[in-house]
């Protein structure tokens, strides 16, 4: 069926989560994307996000969530299959480290993995630390997937709470959740009609 909302659109969408404390607030962003997106969502998380929201809660909010930890599910979800079963990913939140495993073309975990076989747009939302974000080799490996033809949306500074500091610090932030279902909407490739 076709939706009404002309907003509305589709599409099979995979989001990476990786091991930041700002992965607490992906529910919030699938939560919004569903507003206007009619497509499925998988979650493939970092051992390290698992860590910070259980998957289990993920699975409340996506169509599918996968960790990689179980070896019985490798078969069925793993790098080629994932690749071969989504139409985009966005990588949210995006660590320097991700960052620099995926401009080096290392591939320490499925969710790199996934990336390096990746042959659909492939969009990063750094979270990190002002200090971080600034430093000149997370510089240099943000230029390098630029180059190697992956996007990266650059944060926007704003104060934020620090675990660590326990704090509230100008940072680096994530996306509003508006704001990343209208990026998610622009490199979605278009596949006809939407369906409800």
């Amino acid at each position: 069926m076709t939706s009404n909302n002309p907003s509305a659109f589709g599409g099979r969408l995979l989001i990476g989560a990786t091991g930041s404390a700002a992965v607490a607030t992906l529910p919030m962003y699938i939560n919004a994307l569903r507003t206007t997106f009619t497509g499925t969502v998988t979650v493939l998380m970092t051992h390290t996000a698992a860590t910070f929201l259980p998957p289990h809660t993920v699975g409340l909010f996506a169509d599918r969530v996968v960790t990689g930890t179980t070896p019985d599910d490798w078969a069925r979800e793993n790098q080629t299959t994932l690749a071969a079963e989504h139409d985009m990913m966005a990588v949210l939140p995006a660590t320097a480290n991700m960052l620099s495993a995926t401009a080096t073309g290392a591939v320490p975990n499925m969710l790199c993995a996934t990336i390096a076989a990746a042959d659909f747009p492939v969009v990063f939302f750094p979270v990190m630390t002002g200090e971080m974000w600034g430093k000149p080799a997370v510089r240099r490996n943000v230029d390098q997937l630029r180059r190697d033809g992956y996007h990266v949306v650059d944060p926007e500074w704003g104060q934020r709470y620090d675990v660590g500091l326990r704090e509230f610090v100008k940072a680096p932030m994530p996306p509003a959740p508006p704001r990343f279902t209208e990026v998610v909407r622009e490199f979605m490739p278009r596949r006809g009609p939407v369906s409800v």
